[in-house]
């Protein structure tokens, strides 16, 4: 009897953070200066900026940290865990603590 096919989604593999942490997508690092001038391919802008690809359920059900899937965060790195998961390596799990500002588009008051 031939085995069944496996669907792509089924092997799918997700990252999924645990305790106080989330998961960010690191924001590429800038090879272009805000005036404009182009940066050589060995120097560029190291960004501490990146969306929030998932959250863990303790983030997510805790008030005080009022972050969601998909916000636009200012993080710090240096207790970031990266994950080798894709081929540009720019996956972090990243304690809650350590994103220290979202980006929010302002409303009218």
């Amino acid at each position: 009897m031939p085995s069944p096919r496996k669907s792509p989604a089924a092997s799918l593999e997700i990252v999924e953070p645990i305790g106080n942490r989330v998961l960010i997508r690191k924001d590429e690092d800038k090879k272009q200066t805000k005036t404009g001038l182009h940066l050589p391919d060995k120097i560029e802008i190291p960004t501490l900026t990146g969306r929030i690809v998932a959250i863990s359920a303790q983030v997510e059900n805790d008030e005080d940290y009022p972050i969601r899937q998909y916000d636009r965060v200012l993080f710090n790195p240096k207790h970031g865990i990266p994950v080798d998961f894709e081929g540009d390596n720019r996956l972090f799990v990243i304690p809650v603590e350590d994103v220290v500002a979202v980006f929010r588009k302002g409303e009218d008051a």
